[in-house]
C-alpha cells in the first residue's frame, strides 16, 4: 500500500480521465490520494473530489504564486472549506524566489496567515519552499508548534537538518529518478525513513524515462523503488513505512 501525499487532480490536466486516472491509482496498490488546493478555486475543487471519490482527502490553501490576489476575501473562503469533512491539513503555502510570481512581502503574509489557521483548525501545515529557506524557517520558527510537511523537498542538507530539527516530514516527488538529481539522492539518503513521505506532484515531475509527459498518481509506486534503491532497503518497507507516516500525520482513516 501507497499514499501519494500531494498532487493535483483537480486540474484540468486531469479532465478527461480522473475517473481512469484514480482507478489505475488504485489498482497499483495506491490506497489514499491527497489533492491539494494551490488557490480558493483549486480547494474547492479539492474539497468536490474528496466528497467523491473514497480514499482521496483533501488540503486547502493558497498557492505563494498567488499572494498577490490572495485579499481577505480569500483568506475567509479558505476558513470555512477548512472546515468540511474530509479536508486533512492547510496549504499548500509557503514562499516562492524562485519564480517570484508574487512579492515576497505578500507571500511572507499570506504564509503567516494561512499558518495560523492551521494551528487554529489543529490541522498540519503543507509547505511550499523553494530558493527561500531563510525566510520559511523565520516564520515557521516564530509560529511553533505544529505540525508540517516540506512537500517537494529541494533544499540543501543544512535546510534539510533545520526541518528535521522542527520535526518536520520531508516529501519527496518522482524528481528524485532524474539521471542528474545526484545531490537530491543524497539528500534522500540523508532523510530518516521515519520522517519521510511520497508524492507525485501530479500533473507535474514525471518520472524519469517519462519526461514531459503528464504524472498520476499510480508513479508513486516508481518512486517508492527508487528510494528503496538509495536506502538499501525493500520497496516493501519503503512502503510501509512512508505509507504509516502520511496516515498519521494526515489523520486519513
Amino acid at each position: 500500500m501507497l499514499v501519494d501525499t500531494h498532487c493535483h487532480l483537480d486540474f484540468p490536466e486531469f479532465d478527461a480521465d480522473r475517473d481512469e486516472v484514480i482507478n489505475r491509482a488504485r489498482g497499483a496498490g495506491v490506497e489514499y490520494i491527497v489533492n491539494v488546493g494551490s488557490s480558493v478555486g483549486g480547494s474547492k475543487r479539492s474539497v468536490r473530489l474528496a466528497q467523491k471519490y473514497p480514499g482521496v482527502y483533501a488540503v486547502v490553501g493558497i498557492h505563494p504564486h498567488e499572494a498577490d490576489s490572495a485579499d481577505q476575501k480569500a483568506l475567509s473562503e479558505i476558513k470555512e472549506l477548512a472546515g468540511e469533512k474530509k479536508v486533512v491539513a492547510i496549504g499548500e503555502t509557503g514562499l516562492d524566489y524562485y519564480r517570484n510570481l508574487s512579492r515576497a512581502e505578500n507571500q511572507r503574509a499570506l504564509f503567516s496567515s494561512l499558518l495560523k489557521l492551521a494551528k487554529d483548525k489543529g490541522l498540519p501545515l503543507v509547505i511550499h519552499s523553494r530558493q527561500a529557506e531563510a525566510n520559511t524557517l523565520e516564520i515557521l520558527r516564530e509560529n511553533l508548534p505544529f505540525g508540517a510537511v516540506v512537500h517537494c523537498f529541494s533544499g540543501d542538507e543544512k535546510f534539510l537538518k533545520n526541518c528535521l530539527d522542527l520535526g518536520f516530514y520531508i516529501s519527496f516527488t518522482c524528481n528524485v529518478t532524474y539521471k542528474k538529481a545526484e545531490k537530491l539522492r543524497d539528500v534522500v539518503n540523508l532523510t530518516p525513513l521515519g520522517r519521510m513521505m511520497l508524492e507525485t506532484d501530479a500533473p507535474y515531475l514525471s518520472p524519469e524515462g517519462l519526461r514531459g509527459k503528464r504524472n498520476e498518481p499510480m508513479q508513486v509506486t516508481l518512486l517508492a523503488q527508487e528510494i528503496a534503491k538509495i536506502k538499501g532497503v525493500s520497496a516493501a518497507e519503503v512502503s510501509r513505512v512512508t505509507t504509516d507516516n502520511a496516515k498519521s500525520f494526515f489523520n486519513l482513516k
